[in-house]
């Protein structure tokens, strides 16, 4: 039933601009992980209702989120995404160039953590959205949050792991326990964190929604 039901939801999708939906293509016959129709329609709906000027995307790969991003931010909107791949960043970077989108999107090559840690533009970003490694999204958290702006949104894509996170770590091959205990440790932090107001939504493999308190005190 839930697959009939998100087909049924999925017929009502607008058609995506012709370049993207060949990259579209292209990611699923490379597999190459982009984010699922689910997420691309909620990531539509909250760039064109919170109109942000300064958008930073943790995880690059091929250039299609920042891309989709792109198409629906308001004129003039600046995207900064992070990529450490380097066989996806000259894809990526062409990509960009072939949508004529060169001059908004910024790719900055290298790994996440020392990258964020660089940024001196506290408070900027009005969205940020984190599709990167999921198991240092924990390790990330300190520099995102000094760079969301005060009524900025953090997004963060694939917290559930194929519902692997609601089972025990026990329950979970070895290889992939670290990550589950760090996604958890994540969660644990949005969702507790004083600064934060944070939903967790179980819309494609799981999202969570982050905004600053009014207060915004990071004590």
């Amino acid at each position: 039933m839930e697959e009939r039901i998100q087909t049924f939801i999925h017929a009502f999708d607008r058609e995506k601009p012709a370049y993207l939906e060949a990259l579209e293509k292209y990611a699923k016959e490379t597999n190459v992980p982009i984010i699922r129709p689910q997420m691309q329609s909620l990531l539509r709906l909250l760039v064109t209702w919170a109109r942000p000027m300064h958008i930073l995307e943790v995880g690059t790969a091929v250039g299609f989120s920042a891309l989709l991003m792109s198409e629906y931010a308001p004129e003039g909107c600046q995207i900064t995404t992070i990529e450490k791949y380097e066989k996806r960043i000259p894809i990526a970077r062409e990509n960009f160039e072939k949508a004529g989108k060169s001059g908004c999107i910024t790719l900055l090559e290298g790994d996440a953590a020392q990258i964020l840690a660089s940024l001196k533009e506290d408070g900027l970003y009005d969205l940020i959205f984190m599709d990167a490694a999921k198991g240092q999204y924990i390790n990330f958290l300190p520099d995102i949050l000094r760079l969301l702006s005060p009524t900025g949104l953090l997004v963060s894509d694939n917290i559930l792991q194929e519902g692997e996170l609601i089972e025990s770590k026990y329950a979970v091959v070895r290889r992939n326990r670290t990550i589950h205990n760090r996604m958890r440790a994540y969660l644990y932090e949005l969702t507790h964190c004083e600064a934060l107001e944070t939903t967790i939504l179980p819309i494609a493999d799981g999202i969570t929604l982050s905004a600053k308190r009014k207060d915004g005190g990071l004590k």
